[in-house]
């Protein structure tokens, strides 16, 4: 009888172990330790405050759906998420433009996502001026998801599901445009890139390699006029030097200002070494071609950034270290963080 009391001991004892361990497991569709929007200590004050759309974890849950929902397309054959991949930080990853509904080509590259409370504006033009109204260029655009907001909301009354989850999130099942942008919004708002190698470098819980501290020291010469820590951009619009004739207006296309022809939103570095190609027609699919193009390529037409007058000297070695550096901030805690995948 001992034995067996021992052996049925020690059967309970290993399946209440096991059913604690299940316990404390995480559900990515119902993260269980879900705080909401945090700011990294590191990180300046947001741009995005969300003071008439308070982030809460339904709210983010239906944001999170809907990201990647291709009910959002016009043949609901993409979502937000084929173009942005969160294993490529949220970027085409690999694709000069993207293809939208039909195969149609889109006019630009597609960015990573990543930080996008601290952005005053979005797009390659910043003709967006706000993240709860971001959306609606890819949804509506004709190359993109070809779709109307109102189509989208009719849809979506349809679902089986989604009223409810309207619900949950802003305790009603009634589904407008607004509130379909709302919860895209909080998404989006948490998607921040803010543990690479260089976050721990600079708060002190890492350090960076002799090559590495070399190529933040270079890069904080030769680049960070426009690419400013820790965001690694200035938002600022910038005619980089990459044709004489832009086919492409950029900045020009909204301000209508000729001054403004052929300038592009300054891109955040963070996780650059995973959003290739590079520029807004993605015409530059490595590191060394974009070092290449700022060291020799910059064509003097006219229009050019005064930041960026004159060719950068940099040897071969600076350059590569120059890399090395920019591989640190690869945030690799963001690529796999489960509570912000596709459910």
């Amino acid at each position: 009888m001992g034995l067996k009391r021992l052996l049925l001991s020690g059967i309970l004892g290993s399946l209440l172990i096991s059913l604690s361990l299940q316990s404390c497991k995480k559900d990515p569709d119902q993260p269980d330790d879900f705080k909401g929007f945090v700011k990294p200590d590191h990180f300046p004050a947001p741009w995005y405050l969300a003071e008439n759309n308070p982030i809460t974890k339904d709210g983010f849950e239906l944001g999170r759906r809907l990201f990647f929902d291709p009910v959002l397309s016009v043949d609901s054959t993409i979502h937000c998420g084929t173009c942005h991949a969160q294993v490529h930080a949220f970027a085409d990853h690999g694709a000069a433009l993207s293809l939208g509904v039909q195969g149609r080509l889109g006019l630009r590259n597609s960015p990573g996502l990543y930080n996008l409370s601290w952005f005053p504006s979005f797009m390659w033009d910043g003709g967006i001026n706000h993240i709860e109204v971001m959306p609606i260029a890819p949804i509506t655009d004709h190359n993109e998801m070809d779709e109307t907001l109102a189509n989208v909301v009719e849809k979506l009354k349809r679902s089986s599901f989604y009223p409810e989850l309207f619900k949950k999130a802003f305790g009603t099942d009634q589904i407008t445009d607004q509130r379909m942008l709302f919860a895209l919004a909080q998404y989006m708002s948490l998607l921040i890139s803010s543990n690479s190698a260089y976050d721990h470098y600079v708060t002190g819980t890492g350090t960076l390699n002799a090559r590495e501290l070399n190529g933040l020291s270079l890069f904080r010469t030769h680049c960070e006029r426009c690419h400013k820590e820790p965001l690694f951009t200035d938002f600022s619009f910038v005619n980089n030097g990459l044709d004489s004739v832009y086919a492409d207006a950029g900045r020009g296309r909204i301000t209508q200002l000729a001054a403004d022809s052929g300038a592009f939103k300054v891109p955040s570095l963070r996780n650059v070494e995973l959003t290739y190609p590079y520029m807004h027609d993605g015409r530059l699919y490595t590191l060394d071609a974009v070092l290449e193009h700022y060291t020799g390529g910059v064509l003097q037409n006219g229009r050019l950034d005064a930041r960026l007058q004159g060719n950068i000297s940099l040897s071969q070695q600076e350059k590569e270290d120059i890399i090395l550096f920019l591989k640190t901030l690869t945030d690799y805690e963001f690529l796999s963080d489960l509570s912000i995948s596709q459910p």
